[in-house]
């Protein structure tokens, strides 16, 4: 498993949009708010954590890992 160090504001980021994600997912199955409310905040919000997430990602995935740091930093 590679191993990759994250800063305090990425870590906040990414769990912002986990929460984001899961709230508009929660409202699509909510029976609280009419339909047509649930379903447009619903698709709203869970667009928006999609669309964040992306770049999140990108970011996480593409940061060397603890052991390429390393390896950089001997040479």
């Amino acid at each position: 498993m590679r191993q990759k160090t994250l800063t305090l504001p990425e870590i906040v980021l990414i769990a912002g949009t986990r929460v984001v994600l899961g709230i508009g997912i929660g409202l699509l199955i909510s029976q609280k708010l009419n339909k047509d409310q649930a379903v447009g905040a619903g698709l709203a919000l869970l667009g928006v954590g999609v669309v964040t997430s992306i770049p999140l990602a990108l970011d996480v995935m593409g940061k060397p890992s603890v052991v390429e740091k390393q390896l950089a930093l001997a040479s």
